[in-house]
C-alpha cells in the first residue's frame, strides 16, 4: 500500500511540474511588489559574496534555473520565486546584494542561509545575514524608494499594499538547539520553552517589520526538517519515514504561529498577516524515498560542486540533504497561493491576502 502511495505521489510531482510548467502566465502583478526575508529556502545569492558561508553559487544548483547557477539551494525555482510567479511578476525578486534602484521598486530578496530568529543561529557555517540585519536591510531600501518617489506619504500607501514573505526559523533548530556542542540552549531550554522564547523574539522582529510598512505578511511555518536526507542519514528513522522527535520539535513552534497571526493581526491596525502550514503541505511528499537528488557531503546536507545529480528531477522531494527540488516547490507554492485543504492556509490563502 505505502509503495502505491508513493507512486502516486510521484505521479503527482510530475503533474504539478507540467501543469505549472505549461499554464503559468505572467500577467500583471496583482500587488505592486514583493519583498522577501528568510533563509536558504528563499536566498537567491545574498550568501554568494561572502567568503565563509554557505552557498550554493555552483553547479548541479540551478541546472534547472532559466539562468542558470544563482545561488538558488535547488535545482530550479524556489517556493518564493513561483508564488512571485502566481501573483504576476515578471521578473524575479533580485537578492539585496545586486538590487538596483531600478529594481527595489518591485521588490527585493534579502534572505540569507544559515539566518535565523536568534542572532546566534548559524555562527557555525560562516556569515549570514541575520533577520535582525534583514530588517535594517528593508529599512535602508524604504528609505531608498522614499527618496527615488520623492514623496513621504505615496511611499506609506504603496509600500502598504506589497506582499512580504517570511520564512524562517529552520536553522534555530537544525545550527542552534540540535547543536548542544557548539550552542547552550538546548542546556537552557526545553523543546516547549525554546519555542515560546522563538515566538516571542520573532513576534517582536514582525512587529518591526509592520512599523517598517508591512501590511499583507506571509509567515512560512516550519518544513518537516525530520524528514530532510541529511536528518535521516545522521539520525536514523527506527524504521520509520522521517525522524519524529525532530519534527515534534518544531511542531511546537508551529503550533504557536496560527496564536501569534491572531495575535498580531487584532493587535495591530490593518494588519493581515497569514500562516501557511508548510509541514502540513509537504506531508504527502513524504511517501517519496527521502533522498537527496545530488550527491552530498559533510554535515551542511549541500551537493558536492560539480558533481551529477539525478537525472529525472521531477520526481524527487529533495534536492540535496535539506532544500527540496523544484517539484516539491511548486506544489508548495500551489497550495499557499491557493489553498487545496482548509489546513494549507490560516487566516486565508496568498492569493485572498492579495485581494485585501
Amino acid at each position: 500500500m505505502a509503495s502505491k502511495y508513493g507512486l502516486l505521489v510521484r505521479v503527482l510531482l510530475i503533474a504539478a511540474l507540467m501543469q505549472f510548467r505549461t499554464f503559468v502566465v505572467i500577467g500583471e502583478p496583482q500587488v505592486p511588489c514583493y519583498f522577501l526575508f528568510g533563509d536558504s529556502l528563499v536566498d537567491s545569492g545574498n550568501n554568494n559574496r561572502f567568503v565563509k558561508a554557505e552557498k550554493a553559487n555552483y553547479p548541479p544548483y540551478g541546472i534547472d534555473f532559466p539562468q542558470g547557477v544563482t545561488g538558488r539551494f535547488t535545482n530550479g525555482l524556489t517556493t518564493p520565486d513561483i508564488i512571485g510567479q502566481l501573483l504576476g511578476f515578471r521578473d524575479f525578486t533580485p537578492p539585496y546584494a545586486t538590487v538596483s534602484n531600478e529594481e527595489i521598486i518591485r521588490g527585493v530578496n534579502y534572505a540569507s542561509a544559515g539566518a535565523g530568529i536568534r542572532n546566534e543561529t548559524g555562527m557555525n557555517v560562516g556569515e549570514r545575514i541575520i533577520f535582525d540585519e534583514q530588517l535594517l536591510n528593508h529599512e535602508a531600501i524604504v528609505s531608498r524608494i522614499s527618496a527615488l518617489q520623492n514623496n513621504k506619504t505615496f511611499t506609506i500607501e504603496y509600500i502598504q499594499k506589497c506582499i512580504y514573505l517570511v520564512n524562517i526559523g529552520s536553522d534555530d533548530y537544525v545550527n542552534n538547539y540540535l547543536m548542544p556542542n557548539n550552542y547552550p540552549t538546548s542546556n537552557i531550554f526545553t523543546p516547549d520553552q525554546y519555542a515560546a522564547v522563538l515566538i516571542q523574539r520573532y513576534s517582536q522582529q514582525l512587529t518591526t517589520l509592520y512599523n517598517l510598512g508591512a501590511r499583507k505578511v506571509v509567515l512560512f511555518g516550519l518544513g518537516p526538517i525530520g524528514c530532510t536526507p541529511a536528518a535521516i542519514a545522521k539520525y536514523g528513522t527506527n524504521g520509520k519515514p522521517c525522524v519524529e522527535s525532530l519534527n515534534n520539535l518544531v511542531k511546537l513552534f508551529n503550533d504557536r504561529l496560527k496564536p501569534l497571526v491572531d495575535d498580531l493581526n487584532n493587535g495591530l491596525s490593518d494588519a493581515n498577516f497569514t500562516f501557511i502550514n508548510f509541514s502540513g503541505i509537504a506531508a504527502p511528499l513524504n511517501a517519496v524515498p527521502n533522498i537527496a537528488c545530488c550527491r552530498i557531503a559533510g554535515p551542511e546536507g549541500l551537493c558536492i560542486p560539480n558533481s551529477n545529480p539525478c537525472l529525472v528531477r521531477a520526481l524527487t522531494a529533495w534536492y540535496d540533504g535539506f532544500h527540496p527540488s523544484e517539484s516539491s516547490n511548486i506544489i508548495l507554492a500551489k497550495r499557499s497561493y491557493n489553498a487545496l485543504l482548509p489546513t494549507d492556509a490560516y487566516p486565508y490563502d496568498i492569493s485572498h491576502l492579495a485581494r485585501l
